[in-house]
């Protein structure tokens, strides 16, 4: 039920507004004032708020401008002399809507509905945020992990390119992907391509595009991952696999911040963020003629290596118990327990496959087990 907040000095205005929306099945609380309605403010959430202008001590205008250093709660401004000027500011100073009195019954309810509805919408905006958040979330204690955290902390605000490099598993995407939530693109697309996953005649046509006709299969225009990623962030991910002639006009799309879609001609300003993420040794490939030594000098402006599993084993416990958390959820399960004993059997598999390993044997271990997990189950199943 939305509980609803009445500021004016009014009592019978208070008490009317109280029996209107109480008949409406909201929840109301009410104050004489703006600096008891501040205070209420201060102790209960509220989901929207009716704010008079004109009242002693404190008037409607004040108490909206403080109401926002306290919650992000829309307010509905009433005021008996009304003015244009006088809604505009209230407008302007961000109050959600303005009514004059004597107040108009339907145009109060329509107003306060449009206000809850972008109650609700502000609330599952955030609720999503934090699931997904809570999806990407780097986890660990461990000195590799803190200066990995400290380092994103620092580029993200930046523009400089990233190179992020290290084992298959280890959580490269993560670390692209919380450095491109830190940054000021954040509102902007996050777009993925992995490299290694698309052949290498097509990996052309996915990140530039290509026109309608301009091979067998273009049967309409396709916009590329540059322009789906403009003003956000384009993540190669695996990007040692990628072809000499793909790699040649990526230099190119960096350099001059412009690209052409396969079988066009008419050159596509893009303003994109590039972290690249690669398991390979760049500088073999460099010397292999695999890979083009500038455009690995344009890449890696940043370099950050993520260390294999093994060599941060701190780390597992916070891991497993985020994992086990999510499968035991996902299940259906009560939390599980896991002894001291099957930590310490876990810390000493040598993970070849990392993270990606380490959440796999925590799955099978959440399904095959009951109750507490021993050294011995870490045994019998993390093969």
């Amino acid at each position: 039920m939305s509980r609803i907040l009445v500021i004016d000095d009014e009592k019978s205005i208070r008490n009317t507004l109280r029996e209107i929306l109480e008949y409406e099945k909201y929840t109301v609380d009410d104050a004489a004032d703006g600096e008891i309605g501040l205070q209420l403010v201060r102790e209960q959430r509220y989901d929207a708020i009716l704010c008079d202008i004109k009242m002693p001590k404190m008037d409607g205008i004040e108490v909206l401008t403080k109401i926002f250093g306290i919650a992000d709660t829309p307010v509905i401004m009433i005021s008996g002399h009304g003015t244009i000027d006088t809604a505009v500011e209230a407008i302007k100073k961000g109050a959600y809507d303005y009514i004059s009195k004597p107040i108009d019954l339907n145009r109060l309810l329509v107003a306060l509905r449009n206000a809850l509805d972008r109650t609700r919408l502000v609330d599952e905006t955030r609720l999503l945020k934090r699931k997904i958040g809570a999806n990407y979330e780097m986890i660990g204690v461990s000195d590799a992990m803190m200066q990995i955290r400290a380092m994103v902390a620092k580029v993200a605000p930046t523009e400089a390119r990233v190179l992020i490099t290290g084992e298959n598993g280890t959580g490269k995407e993560l670390v692209a992907r919380h450095l491109h939530a830190m940054s000021n693109r954040s509102n902007g697309p996050f777009i993925e391509v992995n490299c290694a996953a698309i052949p290498a005649e097509l990996i052309e046509s996915n990140l530039f595009g290509h026109e309608k006709g301009s091979f067998t299969s273009a049967l309409k225009q396709h916009k590329g991952d540059f322009e789906q990623a403009n003003g956000g962030t384009l993540f190669l991910d695996e990007i040692g696999d990628m072809s000499l002639s793909a790699q040649s006009k990526v230099l190119r799309a960096l350099q001059e911040n412009k690209i052409t879609r396969v079988g066009g001609e008419k050159d596509i300003p893009v303003d994109v963020r590039v972290i690249a993420a690669t398991n390979k040794n760049i500088r073999e490939e460099i010397q292999n003629k695999t890979f083009r030594e500038d455009l690995y000098h344009r890449l890696s402006v940043i370099v950050i290596e993520v260390p294999p599993l093994r060599q941060r084993p701190d780390d597992i416990p916070l891991l497993v118990g985020q994992f086990l958390g999510d499968f035991c959820t996902g299940m259906g399960k009560p939390m599980m327990e896991i002894a001291p004993g099957a930590i310490d059997a876990l810390k000493e598999i040598r993970w070849t496959g990392n993270i990606r390993e380490l959440k796999n044997v925590v799955e099978r271990l959440a399904i095959l087990c009951d109750g507490t997990i021993t050294a011995e189950d870490v045994k019998r199943f993390a093969i």
